[in-house]
């Protein structure tokens, strides 16, 4: 199995490589900057009820958390956008562990504000087994105290990447979910949380393994 962690750190020395010093000083400001507002203290963790979804799949199938939880656990992963390259290796590096996830009896599923049109390409990019929910408007992010909105200076450099957020959202805004990962048992209590306000940190799948 691959290392995420390990993956993430390739992606983002290539990154620091190919970017500018002017770039890199803005994203890295944001991050420190979001992070000191201590936005993770006001999301759910462990311990806390899980708030309840019913939304539309990648394909327009309508899932709900409370049907998700009649067959088992939920391992669920907010993840920004498809046009996010560290969200892809997380979504990806859940692709691995699906099977030993589902032979658990739980189930994974991602959610993002990202529309089913977008998610399909994420889905089919990444050779997801799983589905893919459309947070409209992030209202599960921000039940879930993980909905932030992107710092202004970020937006022109994320612009001169070709990245449209509010395109990708169908909204006109730039709000997106702190990246997170819940493991929900079948009381709808959060058995194990992951939240980090610094987007390139994410968890390793086995972690999720070992909280099911």
């Amino acid at each position: 199995m691959t290392n995420l962690t390990e993956t993430i750190a390739d992606l983002r020395v290539e990154f620091e490589r190919a970017a500018d010093s002017k770039t890199l000083e803005i994203m890295s400001t944001a991050t420190a900057d979001l992070a000191a507002t201590g936005v993770v203290n006001h999301s759910v963790k462990t311990g806390d009820k899980a708030p309840t979804f019913q939304l539309k799949s990648h394909i327009e199938d309508v899932i709900s958390l409370t049907d998700l939880l009649s067959k088992g656990k939920v391992v669920l992963s907010f993840y920004r956008g498809g046009w996010c390259p560290y969200c892809n290796l997380e979504l990806s590096s859940l692709q691995q562990v699906k099977a030993e996830i589902e032979a658990t009896g739980a189930t994974l599923v991602a959610i993002s504000p990202e529309t089913p049109d977008f998610a399909s390409l994420t889905h089919e990019k990444n050779e997801l087994g799983y589905d893919i929910l459309f947070d409209e408007g992030n209202s599960i992010a921000k039940a879930y105290g993980l909905e932030f909105e992107l710092d202004e200076r970020l937006r022109p450099v994320y612009k001169n990447f070709g990245l449209d957020i509010p395109a990708h959202n169908g909204e006109d805004t730039f709000k997106l979910p702190i990246p997170a990962t819940y493991v929900i048992n079948q009381n709808g209590t959060i058995d194990y949380h992951f939240v980090d306000a610094d987007y390139i940190k994410r968890l390793e799948p086995k972690e999720v393994l070992n909280h099911l």
